[in-house]
């Protein structure tokens, strides 16, 4: 066997490309096993194939094109051109248009992997934002929970704070929890206050009238409940919020005094 002009049939490429028969590929691979220089030439064919894949991306696939043009002898406008050698060999240029169409092949897998991958990540990144939201619904619940335990308590104390001048439609409550030194605010009925401001709560004595600060409200905006819990350890006998310049004031502003209210002298 003429295993050169065999070589140059173009058989090869069409072996390498999957477009052969059964019979075909079986009478090839027969002779690979008889010509290891036939063998070396499928090796080289199969590694021309993976380094034009590997080496061209979608945004250049151009000079793939380019290449198969020159290969088939065509100029750019798809038209025929002269070769060097006048005579054609169909076996040839049909194995080197069977090549490209495999490493085009193996470029659109690539990129079906590269989308698959993409997709995959995103599914990812919904899961886990999933799984945050799922857990801040646990927390809320389970505060929800604690807080519904805690009202329901016998000993907790009550207290409607109603609208004063500076804001008359405002309204609040308080529950007082005395043994656990805990107050929760339900600041609901209270509007966002301006930038700039923000509310401070006070505990009161009536007689003579003295202020504690029990804090700021700093984070009213961002409470959707807009419950708060504050820490209170005095005898408080009434509870006063006024809207105060942001980081609170020494002592009330009584001018934007917008809610308040006496503790019962019964509980």
């Amino acid at each position: 066997m003429d295993t050169k002009e065999y070589i140059e049939s173009g058989i090869l490429e069409l072996y390498v490309a999957g477009t052969l028969s059964e019979k075909e590929n079986e009478d090839v691979y027969n002779v690979l096993l008889k010509h290891p220089d036939v063998l070396d030439e499928v090796l080289k064919i199969e590694a021309a194939v993976i380094s034009l894949t590997a080496a061209v991306s979608p945004h250049n696939t151009q000079h793939v094109f380019k290449a198969v043009k020159e290969q088939l002898g065509l100029d750019n406008n798809g038209q025929v051109i002269t070769m060097n050698k006048p005579k054609s060999n169909w076996f040839k240029y049909s194995g080197w248009a069977a090549a490209i169409i495999l490493a085009g092949g193996l470029l659109w897998t690539t990129n079906q992997n590269n989308t698959l991958k993409s997709d995959i990540q995103t599914v990812e990144t919904d899961k886990e934002l999933l799984e945050i939201q799922l857990e801040k619904v646990d927390t809320e619940l389970s505060d929800a929970k604690q807080l519904i335990t805690v009202l329901r308590d016998k000993d907790i104390i009550a207290i409607p704070l109603a609208g004063q001048t500076a804001y008359p439609e405002a309204y609040a409550k308080a529950y007082w929890d005395k043994k656990g030194d805990v107050v929760y605010f339900d600041l609901q009925g209270l509007p966002t206050p301006p930038n700039g401001k923000v509310y401070q709560i006070w505990s009161l004595k009536l007689s003579p009238l003295t202020p504690t600060s029990l804090g700021t409200v700093d984070n009213f905006t961002t409470n959707e409940s807009k419950i708060f819990t504050i820490n209170n350890a005095n005898e408080s006998e009434a509870f006063g919020i006024t809207l105060e310049p942001a980081g609170g004031s020494q002592s009330p502003t009584l001018e934007q005094l917008y809610t308040l209210g006496a503790v019962s002298t019964s509980s």
